[in-house]
C-alpha cells in the first residue's frame, strides 16, 4: 500500500506539471526546476530508513549528477532545432 501511495504522489506531480506546461511553459518550468524529485526522494528514503547518513549521501550524489543534467538541458533544445 505504501509503494502505491508513493507512486501516486510522484506521478501526480508529473501529470500536473505536464498539464500546466500545455498552457504556461514558464510556470511549468519553474515547478520542474524546483528540486521536487529530490525532495520526494529524500522524504521517501528517510521515511523508509530513518537514516540521515543515506540522505546526506544521496544529496552529495545529486549535486555531482547535476553536471550531466546541465549538459542535457543545453544539448536537447539545440538538437531539437536540427530535427528533420
Amino acid at each position: 500500500m505504501y509503494l502505491i501511495f508513493k507512486t501516486i504522489i510522484s506521478a501526480l506531480i508529473i501529470v500536473v506539471v505536464s498539464e500546466i506546461a500545455k498552457r504556461y511553459t514558464w510556470t511549468a518550468a519553474l515547478i520542474v526546476s524546483l528540486p521536487l524529485t529530490s525532495l520526494l526522494a529524500f522524504v521517501w528514503l528517510y521515511w523508509d530508513t530513518k537514516d540521515t547518513q543515506k540522505i546526506i549521501e544521496l544529496s552529495y550524489s545529486t549535486i555531482i549528477m547535476t553536471i550531466p543534467s546541465f549538459v542535457f538541458f543545453i544539448v536537447l533544445p539545440i538538437s531539437l532545432k536540427f530535427k528533420p
